[in-house]
């Protein structure tokens, strides 16, 4: 409203001018009456006073600004515009009237101070700078790392080489990109990005950028608590954990730059808005990495041998940096010897020369090795390592069946828990060995093809085996530990790394048993006979019922050889016959020893009988001094009770034999 008061007053101090004074003084209504106003214009010589005087200019200058502003705009605009460009040449006060924007005031007005008044609250009070930084970029010139485009400015935009496919080798000058601008580097040029970025002008802008989760240009303003605040058209806050940054100093030295973010919060009436740099950075290097993929998967190929840098250790291997891409360098890969952690190989910084593994297209990995640009260790080892060569190694690791032993770099030989020792079971290889140890082994298979190498500890040692023959003969009486129990028979240790077996059938002899469990526990301590012995299949046979008294030793102690006694036929076989003599006592009755069949060779003398007396007769006939007629013995049959005289008695086999008395 000011405004148009003061153009009021500009156009009635230029009507005022134009009037002479006395018509000024006298004129009823100048503005209402337009005629009456142009005919002093034309005539020269009545402007003179009032050019000359300044008080009648001065006058009328308050008085149409208070009491009539909106009626004098009209009169004052269209007919001065007409007739004053006649008296230019002769009189300079014309001047300001050309000058004034008389024609183009009279729309002003019209518009409503209402509608000013949001559009000013809508805006917040913050202009942005017009437009967006979305622009086309023509490539003008392609260096070793960068493209220069030609963006429209004075100064030409930068993107580096790496921002495109293939490193840019496609890329041509003249080609046009869509890029936007981010800022400017050290030299002056614009630096671009082909990531879309969007500045917003006003809140519906706003509004669409968090719609559409289009990035955004702002400025840094300050440091606040928990974060910074951003204008981005509008005040704005960004906190520091969305901001990009490590640390406070870093945060710091975000003040004053232009950042490129996203709005994740807007609220239009609380005029709340929160941004994040970080998104936007994690996408852009999401991109940036996918075209370093790309063009790194263009040049690459599996084999290539590339140079790159440790960029981080994890306890499963380590990331390669190959310049823009990465790769892993797995634990596995990185030596033929053992590796417990790969701090032990590599360090963060370090520069190595690695082989390209495998190339996953889909998931855009990378798999490295170290290893393979080393001699395979396994390729000579046959003819280094001999069946039978005693080697020094270094135990790595144990395991439920055995321990690895380190023999060299890269070769590992296993000592299964079979071969740690003569003398006794191991139960785990930690019984005997431990990680670190440095043990003797002898090399008992080479097999290149498995990668494998077994090894046995117990063969450092002396054989027991080779003694078992001139210690423990057949015969000889033995003792020892029950170490196992097995359903045919019970394991007997009958000296360090020697053991014999008892069977089932050799345990006891008076009676037959289902399970040795039955009579022995492991533990008990046994004395057996041995029966046979095997060095080479190492093998033992003992039996302890051979020890143990029966009824047939206490036999053989109370008789000797010429003894009578009784006993029944219990099986006939041709010119033999067994003869029991007792409850578990049997005899041989061979039939050399046998009676006559025929006539008694000889006989004795027949006594006189006593006639007298009958009861001497018979008495005589009984004790066979009575004369008798010669007759054949009766043959023998099962089941006959028949006296029999001992001919033998052998107590260590237990052997009887018998006649007929």
């Amino acid at each position: 409203m000011k405004q148009v008061a003061a153009m009021s007053n500009e156009n009635s101090s230029q009507s005022a001018d134009l009037l002479s004074e006395p018509e000024a003084m006298n004129s009823p209504d100048p503005v209402q009456d337009p005629p009456t106003v142009i005919p002093p214009v034309e005539d020269p010589a009545v402007p003179e006073p009032p050019v000359s005087d300044p008080a009648p200019s001065e006058a009328p200058e308050d008085e149409p600004i208070q009491d009539e502003p909106p009626a004098a705009l009209p009169p004052i605009s269209e007919p001065p515009k007409e007739e004053a460009a006649k008296p230019a040449p002769a009189a300079p006060t014309p001047a300001p009237v050309e000058a004034a924007p008389a024609p183009e005031e009279p729309e002003e007005p019209q518009e409503s101070f209402g509608d000013l008044l949001r559009d000013f609250e809508k805006s917040h009070s913050h202009k942005a700078a017009p437009g967006t930084r979305q622009l086309q970029g023509t490539v003008v010139s392609l260096s070793a790392d960068e493209v220069f485009l030609d963006i429209g400015y004075k100064t030409e935009g930068i993107l580096p080489r790496s921002a495109f496919p293939s490193n840019a080798d496609s890329v041509k000058p003249g080609a046009v990109f869509p890029v936007s601008v981010t800022g400017r580097n050290e030299e002056g040029y614009y630096q671009l990005s082909l990531f879309k970025v969007a500045q917003p002008r006003d809140w519906s802008a706003l509004e669409a950028a968090f719609a559409d989760k289009t990035a955004i240009v702002g400025t840094v303003t300050e440091v606040v608590k928990g974060g910074l605040r951003v204008d981005v058209g509008v005040r704005a806050f960004m906190p520091a954990s969305r901001s990009g940054t490590r640390d406070a100093v870093e945060l710091e030295k975000l003040v004053g730059t232009e950042i490129t973010c996203r709005i994740t919060k807007l609220d239009v009436a609380d005029e709340d808005v929160v941004v994040d740099r970080r998104v936007v950075l994690e996408e852009q290097a999401r991109l940036q990495t996918q075209a370093n993929h790309e063009a790194m998967q263009a040049s690459l190929n599996v084999g290539d041998i590339v140079t790159g840098k440790v960029r981080s250790l994890m306890p499963y291997g380590a990331f390669i940096d190959l310049g823009g891409i990465d790769g892993l360098l797995h634990i596995s890969d990185m030596a033929y010897a053992r590796v417990a952690k790969p701090e032990d190989v590599l360090t963060v910084g370090q520069e190595l020369q690695v082989k390209v593994l495998k190339i996953d297209n889909e998931t855009k990995k990378l798999s490295l090795g170290l290893k393979q640009l080393q001699p395979e260790p396994w390729e000579t080892a046959p003819a280094r390592l001999l069946i039978g060569q005693r080697i020094t190694g270094k135990v790595t690791r144990l395991m439920d069946f055995g321990a690895f032993v380190e023999i060299e770099p890269g070769l590992e030989g296993l000592i299964h828990i079979s071969e740690m020792a003569w003398n006794k079971k191991v139960r785990h290889p930690s019984d005997i060995l431990k990680p670190g140890d440095t043990v003797d082994a002898v090399i008992l298979s080479v097999k290149p093809e498995e990668k494998r190498i077994a090894l046995g500890l117990k063969q450092t040692l002396v054989d027991p085996w080779t003694e078992a023959q001139r210690k423990f003969p057949v015969g000889s009486q033995v003792d020892g530990p029950v170490t196992k129990i097995m359903a045919f028979g019970a394991f007997v240790q009958i000296a360090d790394g020697v053991e014999g077996l008892v069977h089932v059938s050799e345990i006891v002899a008076d009676r037959r048993i289902n399970h040795p469990s039955d009579v022995l526990r492991a533990g008990q301590v046994v004395q057996a006979q041995v029966l046979a012995v095997d060095t080479e299949k190492r093998q033992i046979k003992l039996s302890m019922k051979q020890l143990i008294p029966t009824s047939i030793d206490e036999y053989i102690a109370e008789h000797k050889a010429g003894d009578v006694v009784s006993g029944r036929v219990m099986q006939l076989d041709a010119g033999s016959a067994q003869v029991e003599l007792g409850e578990g006592i049997r005899a041989l009755f061979r039939a050399k020893a046998a009676g006559p069949t025929g006539p008694a060779a000889t006989a004795k003398p027949e006594a006189k009988a006593d006639l007298s007396s009958l009861t001497s007769l018979l008495s005589a006939r009984w004790k066979g001094n009575a004369p008798t007629v010669s007759a054949k013995p009766e043959p023998l049959a099962e089941g006959q009770i028949r006296t029999f005289k001992i001919l033998k008695l052998d107590a260590d086999a237990k052997k009887i034999e018998v006649e007929l008395a």
